[in-house]
């Protein structure tokens, strides 16, 4: 694969993607919603110096991972530890929209016929799409986290709050969980996107997605999935294969001689 090629396909994405109001306030809003309402309920908590509810209400893994700690600071940790799949969350929100219109919209305007017709090769072209749509929700769930840091030392939360925001089990989510599943997601889009004619059943079969994490977000609030590093190394290595095998599905799904002969 030509590198000057897959340039160019990011940037003419980029250029056109851009100019969509929808995608730039999901990549701008939407990660500093979930970045200033954890810090809000932080700030609260801190503010007022008390908790509602008790201790003992918590899941029993959180209750031996708090057992030194004081019952606010334990309670904040658990408040954090419920934004930590938001944070997973947010590579798949941005870039669903962009990857599932990226085929579909360029056959509705006619204009994936001419870029099918030159040289570049079908990986090419695909590998150009993911990652014009991948960036985007890396560099701003990065960008979201960062900023979540900074706001929870400029609030003065507990050292061990921050201490447990710069765990291994957030690094692994933020920096490694979160950019695979944000592959996954893209390639799926793109999947979906190169076999219908409407972008919204594009976007919305992608989005599907979405579901197996919102199912992880009740396992953890109800205590029966817990987001350790053995998790993690789980879902690593199960989303690292699955890229894979999208990767490899994607190219030999794409029909590009029947979109350039046959598609009306």
């Amino acid at each position: 694969m030509e590198l000057q090629r897959i340039q160019t396909i990011i940037d003419k994405e980029w250029a056109e993607v851009f100019k969509n109001r929808l995608v730039l306030f999901t990549v701008t809003l939407l990660p500093l919603l979930f970045t200033v309402l954890p810090l809000g309920l932080l700030f609260s908590m801190r503010s007022s110096g008390s908790i509602s509810g008790d201790v003992a209400d918590l899941p029993p893994s959180m209750l031996e991972a708090c057992s030194q700690l004081a019952a606010l600071d334990c309670f904040q940790i658990y408040i954090v530890n419920q934004f930590l799949v938001l944070y997973m969350m947010m590579p798949l929100f941005i870039p669903i929209a962009i990857a599932a219109y990226s085929v579909v919209g360029e056959k509705t305007t006619r204009s994936l016929e001419p870029l099918l017709a030159t040289p570049i090769s079908t990986e090419e072209l695909l590998a150009g799409k993911s990652l014009a749509a991948v960036i985007p929700a890396i560099g701003a769930t990065w960008a979201a986290f960062a900023l979540f840091v900074a706001g929870a030392l400029l609030i003065g939360v507990a050292p061990a709050v921050v201490a447990n925001l710069l765990s291994p089990v957030w690094w692994a989510a933020v920096f490694v969980v979160g950019p695979l599943l944000s592959g996954v997601a893209v390639n799926i889009a793109l999947i979906v996107s190169s076999r219908v004619s409407d972008p919204r059943a594009a976007e919305q079969i992608a989005g599907v997605v979405i579901v197996p994490l919102i199912a992880v977000l009740f396992g953890q609030l109800a205590g029966v999935i817990i987001l350790n590093v053995q998790f993690m190394l789980i879902a690593i290595g199960v989303l690292a294969g699955l890229n894979v095998a999208l990767i490899i599905a994607g190219a030999r799904l794409f029909q590009r001689e029947a979109i350039l002969t046959k598609w009306k």
